[in-house]
């Protein structure tokens, strides 16, 4: 009794036979993503239009699965029809087939092209894939087959969907698909087979309907007929016979030996290799039954020439090699570069040149510049420019030759002065300006192409390098010996091209300054050796006279206005200009014209015209437009700078005033500028010229009963401690020419100048990038007007559009840019494939009307396959006829199946469909849709059936 009652005694082994397997798992997750996808129940619905596979829109949705530690990839595959979302869906019969078996017999959609493999095997156009993972490796096994055959069978059972199911077996390359659909009473299987070789017995019509016939297993005699649809294949690869779009290398060129090679200006264009791989002709036979045609081991009646239905597209060479893309890709590569100028050319000049040589260096900056300048030579003024940093290096370590320097030289500095005038059109200015890039005639432009072919075919980023510190020594050479540089727009820089650009402008600005200033001194000196009696008439001489330059100074390239002598400021930024003449001008500032009471009236100076008919307030002399000080010029990442510094002062009292006085140094000026040239002015009169709605007039009825106008300063202008008063009242009277420069083209210059020192060749890169992006899209726009494809005109548009969106950010995104250019390489790709198509066809060699519809055919033919009428055109048979290497042609004709033919070659691939409906596995079953899908090539054959079976018996 002790033992019995011990707890220990007994030992209970519970065994849970309600666990799950790992094959039922496998089976539940299944059915889940079945119901997850809504495809149960049956899914009847019309059949699809003639058509419908090739241009309606295939979608489909993945979702993995797990059997054990094994991954599967579940996926869905369907034709999107919209037609049907607005049409109320009637029931389907209770016994109606499933829309897959209804699809079998569909002879819409036969061998359509571009689509997944089970969609032209079976003509289904919805259906699900079961297939190993990513990086699992193939379900070789039979058993394991035969385990997940039978767990779609049960997921099928269990969820009642109708849409059929397919699991991916063997290797992935055999492309092996073994699956099931069930619909009530009624079963389709799908088998295949797939063989390296055709077995003969079986290479031809009579032996694949014998192998049908034996499948199928129809217990009726005779047997109902079998609908036959064939399609032949033939394959074009070798295009000997046929010029190649691309022109051949000039071998006496600068870039001899280049395909493609272009000279600097131009970007090339075009495939390095033929685009176009093969021409597919397929000649269809799309309704027949046994019987009708005799396709045997001895005999056959299928004559390519007589089939009813001729196709032809073209196979594409995978992302063929293209000029142009070549030269963007490789362009867009330097971005990434992380070295300076000097860690890849090595220590800059002024490192390798000793203590004179600097301090000659810092001389020539500070020497004075207003010696007579010769007229500009560029020959000489490239060689003096190469010769300072090229002093201390031998040749044979420069990237770039002497040659191709001085051609690049040339063309970005050419001798004579080129026309500065934009000669652009609206659409391509329009385009640099979405673009911020440069108009296309500016030296930033010419500069961009310049780097572009420098890196592609002289040296990569070395030769960037070295074409880039030969520019910046160009820039200081000129800026030192006052030569403007050519190429860019007068005025202020332009906001709406890239930061490259402005500097340039900037340079330029800083330049034409100097040059004017110089010119106002030389004009002075002038002057007063006149005044001081020089012995020359005035008539015909080469002074100046009233204000004008005569014939020696008008050469040196700008012409003074009158009025326009403020030019001759001081290089000092705190000091007036004071030459003699200048200082007896202030001697004789106030004159003897006229005299009230005693006081002396001041003379005016600096008066551009009167403004209109208006009078100062306090007398009867005319309101004179003074000569101001033009604004200073300022380029994007200035004009930024001071808006952070002007943010920065903070929204108090003491901080806006400190704002307001650093915005109104122009004011400032104008004002003494007005004081000058209106002696006896008031604020008044100012603002009547300044600003005419701060000055308010309205009539009055004085006391005699007459009425009259009077006005005074509008209320903004009374706020007490109002800036313009404060800037009134410490206004001196100074005209612009004494006046300190509101624009420093000294110290810009400098600031310029160290700007284009720094910049680093992926800087430059980065810089050029819209500059390129825009001759890119104009090169393709000249090449696509010359073939006129429609779908190229709305890609360029496209890129254009997503550039122009990411290049007027101040921080582009470079991986979108990037994206950009595989745009634009898809546009030449598909230009260079229309070119090879028009050279193989002979297409484009008489006059254009002739060949309009076989050029539309041609664009055609870089989409979908286009049908050919019948009987087909010679100029397609002449390909196919050298191709056999036997010179066949339209008369070439031998006998052939009783009919006269030219000397086609074998088909490259044959596709053989067999349908028909009778009931299995019994004589009293249902007739059910069988079909078999048979492709014969070289080294492939693949057998494709549908075989469906009435399971309410059985």
């Amino acid at each position: 009794m002790a033992a019995d009652s011990d707890p220990e005694s007994e030992v209970f082994e519970i065994t849970d036979f309600t666990t799950a397997s790992e094959w039922e798992r496998f089976v539940s997750r299944v059915e889940e993503v079945l119901n997850d996808w809504k495809l149960i129940g049956n899914n009847s619905s019309k059949p699809p239009e003639k058509g419908e596979y090739t241009s309606g829109t295939w979608e489909e949705k993945t979702q993995d699965i797990n059997f054990a530690d094994f991954k599967f990839s579940v996926t869905h595959h369907y034709l999107k029809q919209e037609s049907e979302e607005g049409e109320g869906k009637e029931e389907p019969e209770e016994d109606a087939f499933p829309t897959a078996m209804q699809d079998l017999l569909c002879m819409n959609n036969d061998f359509p092209p571009r689509a997944h493999c089970l969609v032209r095997w079976y003509g289904m156009r919805e259906f699900v894939v079961i297939s190993p993972g990513a990086n699992c490796e193939a379900v070789i096994s039979e058993s394991k087959c035969n385990l997940l055959l039978s767990s779609i069978s049960i997921s099928l059972a269990n969820t009642g969907c109708q849409v059929p199911m397919f699991v991916q077996i063997q290797q992935k390359w055999r492309r092996m698909y073994h699956g099931e659909c069930q619909g009530l009473g009624v079963r389709t299987d799908f088998e295949m087979v797939h063989l390296r070789k055709v077995p003969s017995q079986y290479n031809h019509l009579s032996g694949l309907l014998d192998i049908f016939k034996s499948k199928i297993g129809c217990p009726l005699t005779p047997l109902p007929p079998i609908n036959i649809a064939i399609r032949f294949t033939y394959v074009l690869q070798d295009w000997q016979q046929y010029s190649w779009p691309q022109q051949p290398p000039d071998f006496d060129a600068l870039l001899g030996g280049e395909v493609g090679g272009v000279e600097f200006g131009k970007l090339p264009f075009g495939a390095c290799e033929d685009p176009i791989s093969e021409l597919h002709l397929a000649t269809t036979w799309p309704h027949l039954t046994e019987g009708i045609v005799v396709d045997n081991d001895v005999y056959s009646d299928l004559d390519p020439l007589q089939a009813p239905h001729w196709s032809v597209r073209v196979r594409k060479a995978d992302s063929p090699t293209c000029l142009l893309g070549d030269f963007l890709t490789e362009f867009f590569k330097l971005c990434s570069k992380k070295e300076s100028t000097e860690e890849i050319l090595g220590r800059g000049p002024v490192e390798e040149e000793g203590k004179d040589d600097i301090s000659h260096a810092l001389s020539k900056l500070t020497e004075p510049t207003a010696v007579p300048i010769p007229k500009l030579s560029v020959s000489n003024m490239v060689h003096s420019a190469r010769k300072r940093i090229r002093r201390h290096r031998r040749v044979d370590e420069s990237p770039l030759s002497n040659d191709v320097l001085n051609s690049i030289l040339l063309y970005l500095f050419p001798d004579a002065a080129i026309d500065r005038s934009s000669s652009e059109n609206s659409e391509s200015k329009n385009l640099y300006n979405q673009l911020k890039s440069a108009p296309s005639d500016s030296l930033t432009y010419r500069l961009a192409l310049c780097v572009c072919l420098v890196n592609f075919y002289h040296g990569g980023v070395r030769a960037v390098a070295h074409l880039w510190q030969e520019f910046v020594l160009e820039m200081r050479y000129r800026w030192e010996n006052n030569y403007l540089v050519y190429g860019l727009a007068s005025g202020p820089p332009d906001l709406r091209c890239c930061l490259l650009h402005q500097k340039l402008q900037m340079l330029n600005c800083c330049i034409e300054r100097k040059r004017a200033r110089d010119d106002g001194r030389k004009t002075a000196e002038g002057g007063k050796e006149r005044e001081r009696g020089r012995e020359r008439k005035v008539s015909g001489s080469t002074g100046t006279e009233n204000g004008r330059l005569g014939p020696e100074s008008a050469e040196m390239g700008r012409e003074v206005s009158p009025g326009k002598s403020w030019d001759s400021w001081s290089d000092s930024e705190d000091e007036f200009f004071e030459c003699l003449s200048d200082t007896e001008e202030m001697k004789e500032a106030v004159s003897t014209d006229g005299e009230k009471g005693g006081a002396k009236v001041a003379k005016p100076e600096g008066r551009l015209h009167p403004h209109g008919k208006l009078t100062l307030l306090n007398s009867q002399e005319p309101l004179y437009i003074p000569v101001t000080q033009e604004p200073a010029p300022m380029t994007e990442d200035l004009l930024e700078e001071q808006s952070e510094v002007l943010a920065k002062l903070g929204t108090s009292a003491e901080g806006a005033h400190l704002r307001a006085r650093m915005q109104s140094a122009c004011l400032l000026s104008d004002m003494e500028s007005f004081k000058a040239a209106n002696p006896g002015c008031t604020l008044e009169d100012f603002v009547r010229w300044y600003s005419p709605r701060d000055y308010v007039e309205e009539e009055l009825v004085d006391e005699n009963g007459d009425s009259v106008v009077r006005g005074d300063l509008s209320a903004r202008m009374k706020i007490p401690g109002n800036m313009w008063m404060e800037a009134w009242a410490t206004a001196k009277t100074t005209p612009a020419r004494r006046q300190r420069r509101l624009f420093d083209d000294t110290k810009e210059a400098e600031k310029v100048l160290h700007y284009l020192a720094v910049q680093k060749p992926a800087d430059l890169t980065r810089h050029l990038l819209p500059c390129i992006l825009h001759a890119a899209i104009l090169k393709e726009k000249e090449e696509e007007s010359v073939e006129d494809i429609l779908s190229v005109r709305k890609a360029i548009q496209q890129a254009t559009s997503h550039a122009s969106k990411l290049l007027r950010h101040p921080n582009p995104d470079y991986k979108k840019l990037e994206d950009v250019i595989t745009q634009l390489i898809a546009v030449e790709t598909v230009i260079a494939r229309s070119r090879s198509l028009k050279a193989k066809f002979g297409i484009g060699k008489a006059e254009q009307g002739d060949d309009a519809e076989d050029l539309e055919r041609c664009s055609r033919l870089l989409t979908p396959p286009i049908c050919l009428p019948h009987p087909p055109q010679a100029a397609l048979l002449a390909p196919l006829d050298e191709d056999t290497g036997r010179g066949g042609g339209a008369d070439d004709k031998k006998p052939m199946g009783g009919a006269s033919v030219p000397d086609f070659p074998p088909p490259a691939g044959r596709e053989i469909l067999l349908r028909t409906c009778v009931p299995r596995p019994a004589p009293y079953s249902k007739a059910l849709p069988q079909r078999l899908f048979c492709v014969l090539m070289r080294e492939d054959f693949r057998l494709a059936g549908a075989f469906s079976s009435d399971t309410s018996f059985f």
